[in-house]
């Protein structure tokens, strides 16, 4: 199985359940963050203890966020940061990130 080095395989994980992509517009400090999230909604999400220090999130990152089961409307976890850049264009390219104008 031959593979043009141009090509790399890559995993990428997409969203699962109610699992929803956003993209981070401001940080507010104390690990928590305003996200524009693809389902037309803007929430307040915060990194889970145990990413805190794995997660580094700047603005302009894509992320995928867990919406809380209480108030999910306004508030979330971050769950996982897409790193590299062949990533969002994996995402870009099957069409996840449709309804976002900006190129990252």
């Amino acid at each position: 199985m031959y593979q043009p080095p141009d090509e790399q395989l890559i995993r990428v994980r997409i969203p699962q359940g109610t699992e929803v992509l956003g993209i981070v517009q401001q940080r507010l400090g104390g690990s928590r963050m305003r996200v524009l999230c693809l389902d037309g909604k803007e929430r307040i999400c915060r990194i889970p203890g145990r990413l805190r220090r794995a997660l580094w999130v700047r603005e302009n990152d894509v992320i995928l966020v867990e919406p809380w089961e209480l108030g999910g409307d306004d508030k979330g976890d971050v769950v996982y940061k897409y790193r590299s850049k062949g990533e969002v264009d994996f995402l870009k390219r099957k069409g996840y990130l449709k309804n976002v104008e900006k190129d990252f």
